[in-house]
């Protein structure tokens, strides 16, 4: 199982739909930055994980450090 990180007071802004490249992604806000989360990297114990969800973000760690985030 791959170690996850939160991040707090997240708002989804946009969403993408899957397609033929893969699951989609959601655009979010993060303590005033917008990045996009691939959904494939979105834990299941995410609050955050469509367009028009708030709240914490769980996504793998290996991701967050692979994109400057922590």
């Amino acid at each position: 199982m791959s170690s996850t990180i939160e991040f707090h007071d997240v708002t989804v802004v946009r969403e993408t739909h899957k397609g033929e490249s893969g699951a989609g992604a959601i655009l979010c806000n993060i303590e005033g930055e917008e990045i996009w989360i691939p959904k494939s990297v979105i834990s299941d114990d995410s609050e955050v994980y469509k367009d028009e969800t708030e709240g914490t973000l769980v996504i793998f760690e290996w991701f967050a450090e692979k994109e400057g985030m922590i």
